[in-house]
């Protein structure tokens, strides 16, 4: 068997009966070379080995469920925003801090949670993240008094802090995990758990908690939601503990072979950090990334007022489009991470779906007041498809111009900036509809994302990741 035919490439796969797909023929598994020894036959460096493993898609999956069981919960306080004000005796700005916090969070602990990633890993990441998620959801299962609401933020509070471990990682588990023709879609997957929360989120506590005026039912109501929460969370931490992996025994991609063959002494997070800040194309992404989904955040959180506002006594409904547009950005986010497998036009798709954004958003603000509910759902469904659906777009764009910085601290920075500008957003939009109606609240949001659309026009396409991966199978060819 010659040197080339027993190595191999950065998109090998295990077929059914444990061969290696190299794209040179089938080999062995016990064939392919398993030395550290960096040269091969004439003194050369030898390439080095890669394999795809099936249990990538158990951790791709799990990760998936516990950032469904954290996001289900950003949002849950928000919707029935009306009963949780009544049965607390606390106003509509309070409760709009609930899913705030999330993003406030975020801010200050996403540096050191990056380090952390960095120095620690994925495995540490997932059980701290699945820790204090299950830690939030007992909080609240023992704040379900009128008199207890700051027991319940606490909860949400430590839920917060779970999800700076949590929201970054799709990009990461993708590159570690994932093959470089598969590497979009598995990192959509990823974002389609928080998504798919999110839905979760806005569907099942208005049914779970039906605005009824006796209290004590009103608190057995909460209690039911609280406990199933509780039980999920306390479940997919026990999973996180047995399952979980750091990463497998061989890099899926030549691009992550070289990665991985950095030396840790010569790696600085900070001085990472600054190559990043320093990289005018990942600068205006940012930038661009935390216009869009700060919008999404806004509209989420505030989606109960402008549903009522318009449709009195309708916050079933109000649950049901929220869960509509979530679906729809599900939908979007999967079809966006095949196309990109395909097409590697990370550039062209990204502007593309930003100003489909845009208009999505003006149509949502202006019909939004027509009385026909119905209008409504697919408006929102429309604007949901691309808004969400440009979440994994903006990671996977990320990790291409920034490679090989780690996936993490990229997609940290990206989420930074989504949640400061979630925090302006929400505040801003929610003091003008308080004012002067949710149109204008609408139309504020419009002028940013048009904003961000004219600036992802003038980001660089430096597809790094790609094409370390095309000299790395270059150098295999001679």
């Amino acid at each position: 068997m010659n040197e080339r035919t027993a190595v191999p490439s950065g998109d090998a796969a295990l077929d059914a009966k444990g061969y290696l797909d190299t794209g040179a023929g089938l080999v062995a598994d016990d064939a392919v070379p398993r030395t550290d020894d960096p040269t091969g036959p004439g003194g050369r460096e030898a390439p080095r080995p890669t394999r795809l493993y099936k249990r990538r898609w158990m951790i791709v999956l799990l990760f998936s469920s516990y950032s469904l069981c954290n996001s289900f919960q950003w949002i849950q306080y928000g919707i029935i925003n009306n009963i949780f004000m009544k049965f607390y005796g606390v106003d509509a700005f309070t409760i709009d801090w609930m899913s705030m916090i999330y993003m406030l969070t975020y801010i200050p602990f996403i540096f050191p949670v990056t380090w952390l990633l960095d120095k620690k890993g994925l495995r540490v990441i997932a059980l701290v993240a699945t820790a204090l998620n299950c830690a939030g959801t007992w909080i609240k299962v023992a704040s379900v008094k009128p008199h207890l609401f700051p027991v319940t933020f606490l909860g949400q509070f430590c839920c917060s802090c779970a999800q700076v471990f949590i929201l970054g990682m799709p990009s990461r588990i993708a590159s570690v995990w994932f093959g470089s023709e598969e590497v979009s879609t598995a990192c959509s997957i990823g974002v389609f758990g928080n998504q798919l929360g999110i839905a979760i989120g806005f569907l099942v506590p208005p049914i779970l908690v039906p605005n009824v005026d006796d209290m004590e039912e009103l608190a057995h109501h909460i209690s039911i939601m609280f406990y199933i929460t509780a039980g999920v969370a306390t479940f997919l931490f026990i999973l996180v503990v047995i399952v979980f992996q750091e990463r497998p025994k061989l890099p899926p991609t030549l691009a992550q072979a070289t990665a991985r063959s950095i030396p840790a002494e010569d790696y600085s997070y900070t001085a990472s950090i600054l190559r990043l800040l320093r990289n005018r194309p990942f600068i205006l992404l940012i930038i661009t990334y935390g216009l869009n989904v700060g919008c999404f955040y806004a509209v989420g959180t505030l989606l109960n007022r402008m549903i009522i506002e318009h449709y009195p006594g309708e916050e079933v409904n109000a649950g049901r489009i929220g869960l509509t547009i979530v679906i729809a950005g599900m939908v979007g986010s999967l079809i966006c991470g095949i196309w990109l497998d395909k097409t590697k036009t990370y550039k062209q798709t990204t502007l593309a779906v930003y100003f489909m954004s845009l208009v999505g958003m003006i149509v949502y603000a202006s019909t939004l007041n027509l009385g026909h509910l119905w209008v409504v759902f697919i408006t929102a469904g429309s604007l949901g498809f691309f808004m969400t659906g440009y979440l994994p777009l903006g990671f996977e764009f990320a990790v291409e111009l920034t490679y090989p910085e780690c996936e993490g601290t990229s997609s940290g920075l990206l989420n930074c900036s989504a949640q400061v500008f979630g925090i302006i957003f929400t505040i801003c939009q929610g003091k003008i509809i308080d004012g002067f109606g949710t149109l204008p609240g609408n139309i504020f949001l419009c002028v940013f994302l048009l904003i961000g659309a004219i600036l992802t026009g003038f980001i660089k396409s430096d597809l790094r990741r790609q094409n370390a991966n095309r000299v790395a199978k270059a150098a295999l060819l001679f």
